[in-house]
């Protein structure tokens, strides 16, 4: 790599690493309680940008709605923290983002530890079948070249492309 392309990549990077606090102020989080009474949206800065509390709670104790309102905000602020290393990652590339990661000493919220990963596609797709109660897939498909030649118009035409795995 020449020089010049090493100074013209510093300078493409500072000038996106500018941009980061402007990432971060466009970042969004929303929350609600699960009774729906308190809703709350935050950007990445910290900022309250909506605050929607339920008629119902003005005769409520006001200790439990503040503690309720805090929880809400830190679900928030965890979306919105996650809005913005999408939007840094984005910017700046996946390794620039664990970079702001590893310097901040909090990793992505998507990353964290105690975060659940979720089910895997061989679980949803098994679930989902078992929900709308059918078996797509045969147990053992018949291998292409046991198609005899004559039969294989008809073989493709029973194709269905939807029983293909997507990982999209």
């Amino acid at each position: 790599m020449k020089t010049s392309e090493i100074i013209a990549q510093a300078r493409e990077r500072s000038e996106a690493v500018s941009r980061v606090s402007e990432l971060m102020a466009q970042a969004r989080g929303s929350a609600h309680a699960l009774d729906r009474s308190v809703e709350v949206t935050v950007d990445a800065l910290g900022s309250l940008k909506r605050l929607w509390l339920a008629p119902g709670l003005a005769d409520a104790d006001p200790g439990r709605v503040s503690a309720l309102v805090l929880d809400v905000v830190r679900v928030a602020m965890t979306e919105a923290a996650q809005d913005c290393f999408n939007r840094v990652g984005l910017l700046l590339g996946e390794d620039a983002a664990r970079l702001v990661e590893e310097m901040s000493g909090v990793p992505a919220p998507a990353r964290a530890v105690d975060d659940d990963p979720g089910m895997t596609v061989e679980e949803f797709q098994r679930l989902r079948a078992e929900r709308l109660g059918e078996r797509r897939f045969p147990a053992a498909p018949p291998p292409v070249a046991s198609v005899p030649e004559e039969d294989e118009d008809q073989y493709w035409a029973d194709f269905d492309p939807a029983s293909l795995r997507s990982d999209r």
